[in-house]
């Protein structure tokens, strides 16, 4: 067989969303959920496969009906699934959250007593498609256990600092024992990397600044050649050694903002691959993620490049 490689190839987290079908409801008062597809990487590898780039997603799955669901539906969606195994001892993970637009989305995750995506060996990172891939993802949450710490280690180890690699500063606190462990995975995850991508937030653990230009100049001093901050509602900053671009948000009336920010980051995948300038690439990021907090679930709300244009062209007139 041929080894394969992908245009983008995400590493990490992915798992069953259920989410409430009632907004403003506490999760003791709901009474029925959707059923959909999450997990930041797995969204981030949909998200860009429905650009046309070709993806594949390394993680883990439990060996059981919501693992098997998983596995279909990424499938389903264009998504190469030979890298996600089945684990045999933990189940897949569930993450419910409460819908309290425009800006409250409590999540709740069940990964106990860990979660498959965080057993992740060395030996299942395939060195060909690593190597090869024209894009690299990954997310700090990945560097958060063993084995799935080293498993990082030793993709970027055969991939080498090279053009496209990718790390989404994404920090969930309930997934460290400290802070501080945080800030030293991602120390190890930025000398890896030539693209970081975080909000406010993640840029202070990561790098201890919330100033937009402060972080980004740290993030550039780790090493990174590009540094992207997400401001919230005052937009987002990108920053290289020779440029600055701060774009303003999308407007769009927010039905859920979690997956925003897992469509962002797909459509900056898309973007960097298809030779963009940088502020169309922002552009881009930024109405795909407004039309994804637009609507209820995460990775099967992703759009196509149709639809992001026609919003752009709606938010322009």
């Amino acid at each position: 067989m041929t080894p394969k490689f992908f245009d983008v190839l995400a590493i990490g987290r992915v798992g069953v969303d259920l989410y409430p079908m009632q907004t403003g409801v506490g999760l003791e008062d709901v009474d029925t959920f959707g059923k959909f597809l999450g997990g930041s990487a797995g969204n981030v590898a949909v998200a860009a496969a429905r650009y046309g780039q070709s993806t594949a997603l390394i993680s883990r799955t439990g060996d059981d009906p919501f693992g098997a669901f998983v596995r279909r539906r990424l499938a389903e969606l264009g998504v190469d699934t030979e890298f996600v195994r089945a684990d045999p001892d933990l189940p897949t993970p569930v993450t419910f959250c409460e819908l309290y637009p425009p800006d409250d989305f409590p999540l709740y995750f069940y990964r106990y007593p860990t979660a498959p995506d965080l057993r992740l060996a060395p030996g299942e990172v395939p060195p060909v498609a690593v190597a090869q891939s024209r894009l690299f993802w990954a997310t700090l949450t990945g560097l958060s256990a063993e084995p799935s710490r080293t498993a990082h280690a030793t993709a970027w180890e055969i991939r080498g600092r090279t053009r496209h690699c990718v790390i989404d500063l994404d920090y969930r606190p309930m997934f460290w024992l400290t802070e501080a462990d945080a800030t030293r995975a991602a120390e190890s995850a930025l000398a890896a990397s030539t693209v970081a991508i975080g909000n406010k937030e993640e840029c202070r653990v990561a790098v201890g600044e919330t100033d937009p230009d402060r972080a980004a100049a740290a993030l550039l001093e780790r090493g990174v050649e590009l540094a992207i901050v997400k401001q919230g509602p005052r937009g987002v900053l990108a920053v290289t050694a020779d440029e600055r671009v701060e774009v303003a948000p999308t407007p769009m009336e927010v039905v859920n903002g979690l997956g925003a920010g897992d469509a962002f980051g797909g459509a900056v995948c898309h973007g960097l691959l298809s030779g963009w300038s940088l502020p169309e690439v922002l552009r881009f990021a930024s109405a795909a993620g407004a039309l994804v907090a637009g609507r209820l679930e995460c990775a099967s709300a992703m759009p196509d490049e149709a639809a992001v244009r026609a919003l752009m062209r709606g938010a322009a007139s």
